[in-house]
């Protein structure tokens, strides 16, 4: 369902009156092919949102009613070039192209012609172009395809010339109204709903619709990226699994070491295997595959080096299976949200828990100076406090004995892996015991025992906490401390959650 000229015609006829003579003070790109354009009337300062959509399968303008969140990373440079071209330019007028579905929005500034805008609202093949003084195409936000007719009729420097196909006939068909169901009451305040009321039918009809769209696919995308970290860890606990398996032959060759050993003298020189009997069995002939190159004091000793191999693989390779596990069980437990939550929100969590690596900045972002990366994130305790919570087993360490001070707080949950988290006293001897909380609370969610109602965590000051030598990333002994029982709060978790993605904490009692 689509926008047709007569829609457009009656749409044009609203929103002309509202938007024409003011000036734009602000163009929000809402990619992937959307733009909001920010009036301000110069009277009462009222702001007026005018939407223009070249989506594929939604295609359409109204005024926005309805609220919109602000997009925060990167965008096309189209959108870049429009908003330098347009901002604090004022809409001359907007009118239809020879009654078919385009429209088009002339700017002009210091009474000189600033530029126009054409919204072709033509289906999958919806686009928008900016047009100079005499015509001619200088931008367009999506490129059509190499050696296409609307390559040519869209080449940059060519004069404007409307898209081939047949034109409105004049014959009326269904209204705006007939064809878009009236919006629920409480959908917009009343007062725009009554300003604008063929845009709020638009705006729930089609809007909606590439909301839906575009969430769902975001929420494909996130679901592939949870499923190729699910593979990836099923593949290495198939690997240690594996090497487990491997390391279980490690008696056999100290064995074989110690019968080398039992019989030097009777192995000859450049022998590439030799047949003993196995003292440690039954004394059946045992073969023992040799390096030629070798006498055989020095393939027992080979023998022996490779047992002790075994043995340190065979120590670390449970702890490294239960951490995977565990891993595999986060990263399995986080798809079942995927369906319900919203995308954004999730793949924001999961980059913070460190389930999923940070996407690729794009090259607009890489050509700039990147920020030095802290190794912890940041969040802030309901008395204004700071806590940091480290971003991976190496970040831990970091953030633990570098970026912490020795009267500082550190938390950990008690038998499982998870985050080392900071509570930052500033100079004060004791913390606030909400704050204390809260970090306990960020103990728990970034950690393998998130959604449990109550767990124990570990709570010491940082001085009392150290490093083994040759201890992997992470792990720490404790020299004092005590054990903090918690029973989880959502509603301060939330509160903590909200704060780093920007929403005020509320103020502190």
């Amino acid at each position: 369902m689509g926008l047709s000229a007569q829609h457009v015609a009656e749409l044009v006829l609203e929103l002309g009156p509202l938007v024409s003579g003011l000036e734009l003070v602000e163009l929000q790109p809402a990619p992937p092919r959307d733009l909001l354009l920010i009036f301000r009337e110069p009277e009462h300062g009222h702001v007026r949102r005018l939407r223009l959509s070249a989506d594929p399968e939604f295609a359409r303008l109204h005024l926005q009613l309805g609220p919109t969140q602000r997009h925060s990373g990167s965008v096309d440079p189209f959108f870049t070039a429009l908003g330098t071209l347009l901002v604090g330019a004022t809409l001359q007028g907007l009118e239809q192209v020879q009654g078919d579905r385009i429209v088009r929005l002339a700017f002009r500034r210091d009474g000189r012609p600033a530029a126009t805008l054409v919204l072709e609202l033509t289906g999958r093949h919806a686009n928008l172009l900016v047009l100079d003084g005499g015509g001619r195409i200088t931008a367009r936000l999506v490129e059509p395809a190499a050696e296409s007719p609307a390559a040519r009729r869209l080449a940059l420097g060519a004069g404007y010339a409307l898209p081939p196909g047949v034109r409105a006939d004049g014959a009326r068909g269904p209204s705006a109204s007939e064809t878009f169901p009236a919006p629920a009451p409480e959908r917009f305040p009343a007062a725009l709903a009554a300003l604008a009321p063929l845009s709020a039918r638009v705006e729930a009809a089609l809007g909606d619709g590439s909301e839906q769209r575009f969430l769902e696919g975001e929420r494909r995308e996130l679901t592939r990226r949870l499923e190729q970290r699910r593979n990836a860890c099923a593949n290495r606990i198939a690997g240690l699994e594996e090497r487990a398996r491997a390391t279980a032959e490690a008696e056999r060759v100290r064995m074989d070491g110690e019968l080398l050993l039992a019989h030097l003298s009777t192995v000859p020189r450049g022998a590439e295997s030799i047949e003993l009997p196995d003292a440690h069995t039954d004394g059946a002939p045992r073969t023992i595959a040799l390096d030629p190159g070798l006498n055989a004091r020095r393939n027992a000793e080979k023998l022996f080096a490779r047992y002790k191999k075994l043995v340190r693989a065979l120590d670390k390779v449970p702890e490294e299976l239960a951490l995977a596990r565990a891993e595999l069980e986060r990263v399995t437990a986080f798809l079942a949200r995927v369906a319900e939550g919203e995308p954004a929100a999730l793949a924001e969590e999961a980059v913070a828990s460190g389930l999923l690596a940070a996407p690729q900045a794009s090259p607009e972002a890489r050509a700039k100076k990147p920020e030095p990366r802290l190794p912890y994130l940041r969040f802030v305790g309901l008395r204004g406090s700071e806590i940091r919570v480290g971003r991976s087993a190496q970040d831990n360490d970091t953030l633990t004995f570098r970026e912490s001070n020795g009267n500082d707080l550190w938390l950990h949950t008690d038998g499982s892996p998870g985050s080392h988290v900071i509570l930052r006293l500033a100079g004060r001897s004791e913390p606030d015991p909400e704050e204390l909380l809260d970090a306990a609370h960020l103990a728990l969610h970034f950690s393998p025992l998130r959604g449990t109602r109550a767990a124990d965590v570990h709570v010491a000051r940082r001085k009392e906490v150290h490093k083994p030598r040759k201890a992997p990333a992470g792990l720490v002994t404790l020299s004092g401390g005590k054990t903090l029982r918690v029973r989880v709060e959502e509603a301060r978790l939330a509160r903590l959650l909200d704060a780093r993605r920007g929403t005020p904490p509320p103020a502190a009692r």
